[in-house]
């Protein structure tokens, strides 16, 4: 009675090991779906539509206007600072037309009408200094040098891109975790059916040497 049971609680935890394999590769295809709908259909749209060229500095200026960034001071503490708009005008070598610069597609959500938002401090002055750093780069380091850029013609002629928001490392995650999950889920199902049949062979060479 207390060997039936053993085995009876055995094969319970085999049934459990084998809902959970079964779960992790239903999860790691779904995922698979879900990121590629999410990230990667996005991701493929931005590099087939859009184009890279090469960018020359016009102008880089400061205007007048400032805006609003926040800040986080701990946990539950937040608060608004001000920074200068900076703006860098290029021109592509595939437009004689001026066309202004953002780091990213989500700088450019963000404030599209400047270049380069620093990181938010509480100081107004600190937020002015890293404006007015991050023009003296562009002005007396990049200069006249022309530089790697990317824009879409169609959507948006008149900005133009530093970096792609969906790059390389974007499109390796959509595929790398949910396939770790998938081969995580096929080995812990492979694994529980040998087991299985190991206990199975051994419970037989067993009865064999009682005969």
């Amino acid at each position: 009675m207390a060997r039936s049971r053993a085995i009876s609680e055995y094969t319970e935890a085999e049934d459990k090991s084998m809902r959970l394999g079964f779960l992790l590769i239903a999860a790691g295809l779904f995922s698979l779906l879900g990121l590629g709908c999410c990230w990667l259909r996005p991701a493929l749209q931005e590099r087939g539509g859009g184009s890279s060229a090469n960018c020359t500095v016009l102008a880089v200026r400061q205007l007048g206007e400032r805006f609003f960034c926040t800040f986080s001071c701990g946990t539950a503490c937040r608060g608004t600072a001000r920074y200068p708009c900076l703006q860098v005008l290029v021109r592509t070598s595939r437009s004689s037309a001026p066309a202004l610069l953002h780091e990213d597609e989500r700088q450019l959500r963000t404030n599209p009408k400047c270049s380069y938002i620093p990181p938010c401090a509480r100081d107004d002055q600190e937020n002015s200094e890293n404006v007015t750093y991050k023009q003296k780069y562009w002005k007396e380091k990049v200069g006249s040098q022309p530089f790697t850029c990317y824009f879409n013609q169609h959507l948006r002629p008149d900005d133009v891109m530093l970096k792609r928001t969906h790059d390389e490392t974007v499109l390796l995650h959509c595929f790398l975790w949910p396939l770790v999950t998938f081969l995580v889920g096929v080995l812990i199902v492979v694994l529980t059916i040998c087991a299985k049949s190991l206990a199975v062979r051994a419970e037989a060479i067993k009865k064999k040497k009682h005969l």
